[in-house]
């Protein structure tokens, strides 16, 4: 199978990682941002077979994790409410407010659907003129593009009874404000590809020049990241910081035109706070003002919300690169996916999740090389 079965093989990966040996003449730390990517690492048990030099540190890219939690309060606000269908991607139903999540509000009889696309969302409110139908609009660039298609298309077919409660962050901004952090141990990045997809490499450029840190776009199979660690670790053994792509099978320099097109077209770059982390300037996106009829934090006259998170959770300190989830005295224990107490447990894409469901521990006795 062509672009799935060469880069899952076998003895690629063992070259790689035995070219990542040669090149490697002194510790490094570098931080895969994406989720998916810190899955894919303890699931092929990459990190373990990695030289003892590197070691991998997991970044803030799980969007459902860094969704904050007064803005899951203000979905369970909304979806109580009578007369709203409210609709959202599945992973968020699941997904704890400070008192309980959107399957609870759906079975205490609130008329909450899991829809594949926003745009769905949208042929809903056209069916059902009646009711108010909101989309809860979370992700990075990824998702951007279409819940930004659906914004423009109610607004053009005069859908009045369809809003949005949006929660888009984006992720060179965050990558940055961790680099300006006094307790920063990044010294190289995989960026996540498919973010580069949409909004291509080239805003990663000033990033790298600035901080003087490797940043190498990288895909998301065993030997994308392997591929894409030799990369950082030969720029960071030659003294270079520069962005290079590793994904360039499917990124391109300048991304997705139509794409960031239409996300200039509907939103507009804001403050963001990041759940678990806290907030970063200019690391969000939120409706232009000419689409804030489509804003349903103002259709609901939601208002602030003021929660705090668990005391003992520490996963500010694993999404900044700081801990590891097995540093945590609850994890596993208290906190566990079904009972999560923080950010990286309450998704699948979280790094305290993909360290449960491959049980590691600390104490895992993989040699390394």
């Amino acid at each position: 199978m062509k672009y799935l079965d060469e880069f899952r093989d076998p003895k690629i990966a063992r070259k790689l990682l035995d070219e990542i040996t040669a090149a490697i003449t002194k510790p490094w730390v570098i931080m895969e941002v994406c989720g998916g990517q810190t899955h894919a690492i303890i699931r092929n048990g990459i990190d373990q077979l990695l030289p003892q030099e590197i070691e991998l540190v997991h970044g803030p890219g799980c969007p459902v994790c860094v969704t904050p939690l007064e803005m899951i309060d203000k979905a369970l606000d909304i979806a109580s409410r009578p007369n709203v269908i409210f609709t959202s991607f599945g992973d968020m139903l699941r997904v704890p407010g400070s008192k309980k999540d959107l399957f609870v509000v759906k079975s205490e009889g609130g008329d909450v659907r899991m829809v594949y696309s926003p745009l769905d969302a949208v042929k809903i409110a056209r069916k059902n003129p009646d009711k108010q139908v909101v989309f809860f609009a979370v992700g990075f660039e990824t998702t951007a593009p279409l819940t930004a298609m659906a914004v423009w298309q109610a607004h053009q077919q005069n859908i009045d009874n369809f809003s949005m409660l949006v929660s888009h962050v984006l992720v060179p901004p965050a990558m940055e404000a961790l680099l300006g952090s006094p307790d920063n141990r990044v010294q190289a990045f995989l960026a996540a590809g498919h973010v580069c997809t949409v909004m291509g490499w080239e805003e990663y450029v000033p990033i790298a020049q600035k901080h003087k840190v490797p940043i190498v776009v990288t895909g998301f199979e065993p030997v994308d990241i392997l591929e894409g660690i030799l990369m950082a670790v030969r720029q960071l053994e030659d003294g270079r910081a520069e962005v290079e792509n590793q994904y360039a099978r499917v990124v391109k320099r300048e991304g997705n035109r139509p794409a960031i097109e239409v996300i200039r077209k509907v939103f507009q770059v804001t403050d963001r706070k990041w759940r678990g982390i806290g907030e970063f300037p200019r690391s969000g996106f939120a409706l232009r003002s000419e689409f804030e009829k489509y804003d349903a934090e103002k259709r609901f006259a939601l208002g602030d919300i003021s929660v705090e998170e668990p005391p003992e959770c520490i996963s500010g300190l694993i999404l900044q690169g700081l801990k590891k989830p097995y540093e945590c005295g609850e994890f596993g224990r208290r906190c566990t996916p079904q009972t999560p107490l923080g950010a990286t447990m309450v998704s699948s894409e979280g790094a305290c999740a993909a360290y449960f469901a491959y049980h590691r521990q600390k104490d895992d006795s993989v040699e390394k090389n």
